[in-house]
């Protein structure tokens, strides 16, 4: 792995750990991450995570936006705020999607992603206690 390879790696888990962090600070609901790598070239890793109002989901987007900002990403598209049901977060190699949970399960984006795979991993439980720390 060339020098650039390795310093753009550490800039997205660098971009990941903080997109994580803002979810878990603004209370965002059964946050899951999905690996789409061979599957699709738009992006590298989907959050999947759900709000408990459009006010919610429109705050929980805002906080991803600053914290990518923070370090130095710039979203490259941000879809649905005004009406904050589904609030889609283009951060390159990572895309988040923030929904209401009756729009997250009537379009089931965690059931299209991972047909044939094991189950997505979920990041932080609803207690707020890690995944790793409960295993």
């Amino acid at each position: 792995m060339s020098t650039a390879q390795r310093s753009y790696a550490a800039v997205v888990a660098s971009l990941s750990q903080a997109v994580v962090a803002a979810l878990d600070d603004l209370k965002a609901k059964d946050i899951r991450e999905l690996d789409v790598r061979g599957k699709t070239s738009v992006a590298d890793i989907l959050y999947v995570v759900s709000g408990t109002s459009a006010r919610h989901v429109k705050s929980i987007a805002e906080e991803v936006i600053k914290v990518a900002k923070a370090v130095g990403v710039m979203p490259l598209g941000v879809e649905g705020e005004k009406e904050g049901e589904w609030v889609l977060v283009d951060l390159g190699d990572i895309i988040v999607h923030v929904m209401l949970p009756r729009i997250r399960e009537f379009y089931g984006l965690e059931r299209l992603w991972t047909v044939g795979d094991s189950a997505p991993v979920e990041v932080v439980g609803d207690d707020s206690e890690p995944a790793a720390a409960r295993a």
